[in-house]
């Protein structure tokens, strides 16, 4: 049985971003059994979410654990939820379905190129993804920043509260020194 580590990225994002690579560096150094994925993910909800259910009907066999930053932190809750696996959360988004009417129209990927619209209908599948309450919070640690400059991590906390919260003043979106967590992170997830 294969050990896995799923990484789920957020909004307009790539494989390339940081906290992946961070990740991927740190595990081929210090954990090369375990196997890093970290898709690109499509552009619609219900898209994301179809990849997400074939990666674990890939690898029901494996032990998977999901860590999933902002949109991808909405979509590793869901996971957890689905399929009662270990995961982190870093600033996670909680109301996505708000916070993207600001982006409503046409829209392009900046790095798949993907045109699409933001809509009511891509709204309805992101609800659709919701997961109101976790069931197993034991199995969700989440990470916030309070300078979160596109999510209010009061959100999260409230949301999450049952779980594991690692708080933080400073940082920001991204979150800041990621790096720090590494260790701890593939502890909890493994």
């Amino acid at each position: 049985m294969a050990q896995i580590l799923l990484s789920l990225h957020g909004f307009h994002s790539s494989p390339g971003s940081l906290k992946a690579k961070q990740m991927s560096s740190y595990l081929s150094e210090f954990f090369p059994d375990i196997q890093f994925i970290c898709p690109q993910l499509p552009s619609l909800p219900e898209q994301m979410w179809a990849m997400v259910e074939s990666l674990f009907a890939q690898h029901k066999h494996d032990q998977i654990a999901v860590m999933g930053s902002s949109l991808g932190g909405y979509l590793a809750a869901k996971a957890a939820q689905q399929y009662c696996v270990n995961v982190v959360l870093i600033n996670p988004a909680v109301y996505p379905y708000h916070l993207l009417e600001a982006y409503a129209g046409r829209q392009v990927h900046p790095y798949t190129g993907d045109e699409y619209q933001i809509d009511q209908h891509f709204m309805t599948q992101l609800k659709s993804l919701e997961v109101p309450l976790l069931s197993r919070p034991e199995k969700c640690w989440v990470l916030l920043q309070k300078e979160d400059e596109v999510l209010d991590y009061r959100q999260a906390f409230d949301k999450y509260k049952q779980c594991k919260i690692s708080c933080e003043e400073g940082g920001n979106h991204s979150f800041a020194g990621f790096e720090r967590y590494l260790p701890d992170i593939i502890k909890f997830l493994f």
